[in-house]
């Protein structure tokens, strides 16, 4: 079952799929299904932090560059809110990353992301940009919980 998955992933996967909806535990490649069953939360987890990471930028940003124009100001703001909505669907259909240690996770990794786009986005010296977080959870979710 190894060699399948390694040189045709895509019909491995169908086969694997087929395998499942039999039951038949003899045809499943289980430690290989394991592990993309896992790295499908893995995704999840990393889509977070990613969402999570462009609230970041972007409020650095309306924090930092003063010099902006109104346009920047209103795309920074609106992204942070589009941002917000799509991970409250994520959190929706995903509750299990409600988890502190979970959400704690990528917002330290949101952080570190975030501040990275919002130096480079605006050219600014770094030494401008808090090296520490400085938004907590509620902060970038924008909840007064």
């Amino acid at each position: 079952m190894s060699h399948a998955y390694e040189q045709d992933f895509f019909s491995w996967t169908r086969e694997q799929a087929a395998a499942v909806r039999e039951g038949n535990l003899g045809r499943m490649d289980r430690e290989h299904l394991a592990g993309e069953i896992e790295e499908m939360g893995r995704s999840e987890q990393r889509a977070l932090a990613a969402r999570m990471a462009v609230i970041v930028a972007h409020l650095l940003k309306l924090e930092v560059q003063t010099e902006r124009t109104p346009t920047n100001e209103k795309s920074w703001r609106n992204s942070v809110a589009t941002q917000r909505r799509q991970i409250e669907r994520l959190l929706g259909k995903n509750p299990g990353l409600r988890n502190p240690a979970i959400l704690a996770e990528a917002l330290e990794s949101a952080w570190d992301d975030g501040r990275d786009w919002a130096i480079r986005g605006t050219g600014l010296d770094p030494e401008q940009f808090p090296s520490e977080p400085i938004y907590d959870l509620s902060g970038i979710l924008g909840e007064s919980r």
